[in-house]
């Protein structure tokens, strides 16, 4: 039996020991669950310094200089460029201070010939081609530049006499237009004018046949006696001028002018003056001329109203009419009976819709607002004389029509 104090030694051994135990465990415990708390700290902290440097984003991985994307997730590649061994272009030139810009420009002129190639009877000869045309400016030969078949819509002022003169003046006047506004095709652009003492525009350019017909309608009363023809003639020239394209006048007149202030001369230098311009004369009233040539002591008022006119003023009338014709490409006609009025405007009709266009630079390259003449020959392509044969084999006699000249541009336009 163990004393007390011995007893009292043991217990304190095993207490001290038990105090050890409890301590080591407890520290063991601390150490085990400060790790995770650790490495999560240092997780997060690494996280959070990634997101700062991308902005707030995951940071992903830069893919290659060329192909398509890294993984699943990554970005698209861009193709990496060739480089570029071009060099850069020179600076431009430094402007002095207080120099003008200067720019040239060369203005090469173009003459464009409208030509009407038809037969004895009036027929259109078709199937030309460029090298049966000989082109000569001032007797100086010119090379074709542009050649082709034109066969389009007109543009064209039906301009006509309608005075107080002569009843069967001014019936076969008006029956020459209705025949004209009847040869009209759906894209014809017309005006209708008529002149007395002065030019009257009925109705502008349309393309309404109503409209025309109704132009016409109103021609019932004329005012005045005078028919001031080479007026009308320079005012309806001086319209068409501002007008783009071909033009053309379809002037039914006696050929008589009683007081125009415009003189013959003047009229003709602004034909001459008016670039594309053809003018179609339709002379009227060859029955009462041709009845006054057998009843010569009967007709001393012809033209009516008192005004003095003779055989010989309609003689040099219609001679300007041809006159005016050949100057601008056309062809006069004069008709001597009504049925002959729509044979005719289908001739016009044909040689207006089908001519041989013509263009060429002149080898006269001055712009100095010279008259310069024209003179246009068909040939067979090798030079000699072209022959023309109609269905029954026989040779025909063919007519070149176009103008006899143009003026030149200045250098002032």
């Amino acid at each position: 039996m163990a004393y007390p104090q011995e007893r009292f030694a043991r217990l304190r051994i095993r207490a001290s020991w038990l105090n050890s135990l409890v301590a080591s465990l407890l520290c063991l415990a601390l150490v085990l669950s400060s790790l995770p708390l650790c490495a999560q700290d240092q997780q997060t902290q690494t996280s959070s310094q990634t997101q700062d440097q991308d902005n707030g984003k995951p940071k992903q991985d830069v893919p290659a200089d060329a192909g398509g994307p890294s993984d699943s997730i990554g970005p698209y590649a861009i193709p990496t460029k060739k480089p570029d061994n071009t060099p850069p272009p020179p600076p431009p030139p430094k402007k002095v201070a207080d120099e003008p810009d200067y720019s040239l420009k060369v203005n090469v002129p173009l003459v464009n010939v409208d030509v009407m190639v038809t037969t004895k009877n009036g027929q259109f000869v078709p199937g030309l081609i460029k090298d049966n045309f000989r082109v000569a400016e001032d007797g100086v030969p010119q090379q074709i530049t542009n050649f082709a078949l034109t066969k389009a819509p007109i543009t064209a002022v039906l301009l006509i006499e309608y005075a107080a003169t002569n009843y069967v003046f001014m019936i076969q006047a008006l029956q020459a237009s209705y025949a004209f506004a009847n040869s009209l095709k759906k894209d014809d652009w017309v005006a209708v004018e008529y002149f007395d003492m002065q030019p009257h525009i009925l109705v502008d350019f349309t393309q309404d046949k109503r409209a025309i017909y109704g132009a016409l309608n109103q021609l019932r009363i004329p005012g005045f006696s005078e028919t001031n023809i080479f007026d009308a003639l320079y005012d309806t020239l001086d319209r068409l001028d501002r007008v783009e394209g071909k033009k053309y006048i379809i002037l039914v007149t006696t050929g008589i002018d009683t007081f125009s202030k415009i003189t013959l001369d003047q009229a003709m230098k602004k034909i001459r003056e008016t670039r594309d311009v053809t003018i179609f004369p339709i002379s009227v009233g060859f029955v009462v001329r041709n009845y006054c040539e057998v009843h010569p002591g009967s007709c001393r008022d012809m033209h009516g109203m008192g005004i003095p006119v003779h055989d010989i003023d309609y003689l040099q009338g219609d001679n300007e009419m041809r006159t005016f014709a050949s100057m601008t490409g056309g062809r006069a006609y004069f008709p001597r009976f009504e049925g002959e009025l729509p044979e005719m405007f289908g001739d016009i009709s044909d040689d207006i819709r089908n001519q041989y266009e013509l263009s060429y630079h002149p080898t006269n390259s001055k712009l100095d607002g010279t008259y310069r003449k024209l003179k246009v020959q068909v040939v067979a392509p090798d030079g000699g004389q072209l022959k023309v044969r109609d269905q029954k084999g026989k040779d025909v006699k063919i007519t070149v029509v176009s103008r006899d000249g143009y003026t030149a541009k200045h250098t002032v336009d």
